[in-house]
Order: C-alpha cells, then sequence, then structure tokens
C-alpha cells in the first residue's frame, strides 16, 4: 500500500468517524461541527486521489472550521443538564484527537520527504488542516468535560480556567 491509498483511507475512516459522532450528537451545534468535519475529509480524499492519479498537485481551499466553531461554541446552550448527555462520549472525542494527531503527523512526515515543491506544500496544508481539526476537538473534549473537572479544595487560583467555558460552575 502506497502513501496515497493510505492516506485515502484515513479519511474515509475519518470520515466516517465524524459522521457517526453527527448522527449520535442532539445538539445541532455540535452535529455542524461534525459534519464540516466530515466534509473536509473528503476534500482531503479527493485531493489524494487527484495525487494519486499523478495530476499536477491540486489547489486546495482554507478549511473555515476553526472560525465556525467559534461561533457554534458560543451559541451552544449552557449547563451540566445539556452536558451530561454528552459526557458518555468523552472516549470518542479522545479518539477522534488520535486520530488527527496520527493523521497530520504522516502528512507532516511525507511532506518532509516530498521532491516535488508543490506536492509537498500541499500535504503541509493538509496536515495544518488536520492540526486544526485537534484543536477543534480539543476544544469540544474540555467543553463537554468541564463540569468533571472541580476544585476539590481551596486552589482559587485556577478558577479562570473553569469560567472560560461560558458556564459559572457555582449553580
Amino acid at each position: 500500500m502506497n502513501v496515497f491509498d493510505f492516506a485515502m483511507k484515513m479519511e474515509v475512516d475519518g470520515k466516517a468517524y465524524y459522521e457517526k459522532l453527527a448522527k449520535k450528537t442532539d445538539l445541532a451545534g455540535l452535529k455542524t461541527i461534525f459534519t464540516r468535519l466530515a466534509k473536509d475529509e473528503q476534500k482531503h480524499y479527493d485531493i489524494f486521489q487527484e495525487l494519486k492519479a499523478g495530476t499536477k498537485a491540486p489547489a486546495m481551499p482554507e478549511t473555515t472550521i476553526l472560525n465556525e466553531a467559534k461561533n457554534i461554541f458560543a451559541e451552544l446552550p449552557k449547563g451540566a443538564p445539556v452536558l451530561k448527555d454528552l459526557a458518555g462520549d468523552l472516549e470518542a472525542y479522545q479518539h477522534a484527537m488520535k486520530l488527527e494527531t496520527d493523521s497530520f503527523r504522516l502528512y507532516e512526515d511525507a511532506a518532509a520527504k516530498e521532491k516535488d515543491p508543490g506536492v509537498k506544500a500541499l500535504l503541509l496544508k493538509i496536515a495544518g488542516e488536520e492540526h486544526k481539526h485537534f484543536n477543534v476537538l480539543g476544544n469540544i473534549f474540555h467543553f463537554v468535560n468541564a463540569p468533571n473537572q472541580f476544585l476539590a479544595w481551596r486552589e482559587f487560583s485556577n478558577l479562570d480556567e473553569f469560567h472560560q467555558f461560558g458556564r459559572d460552575v457555582d449553580r
């Protein structure tokens, strides 16, 4: 299996995983984020398919997932009852983060070995997008996991960490 086949398999698996997460959530905002991540994975698959076919390095538009996710996080409902149902998906978010980490490392390694500057730039751009995906998933994980993090004793120096998630932990 060559690097393009392996990358295409990773992108298909990532797309399927995000579609599964989108189906599992009842929050429209998270559904939108996962659907957008799935679309990005399909875009990456299409690019690798073109590269495998031997065509010149295709152009790839910049992802907008980070900006979209910021707006969606601002609109998500706040409070423990809403997040209670999502808490069971913590392992799923961690697994997705691992997949994204594996992806961007693979693409960075492939770019380091690539001789064609166009393909190298494209691989680095895809690696950058995968890194952005990782950041979005990390934010989802921290958003959902925040109620599980609490101050067991008077460690008041960390209070700001809990308010950054947009909810009041004293309720």
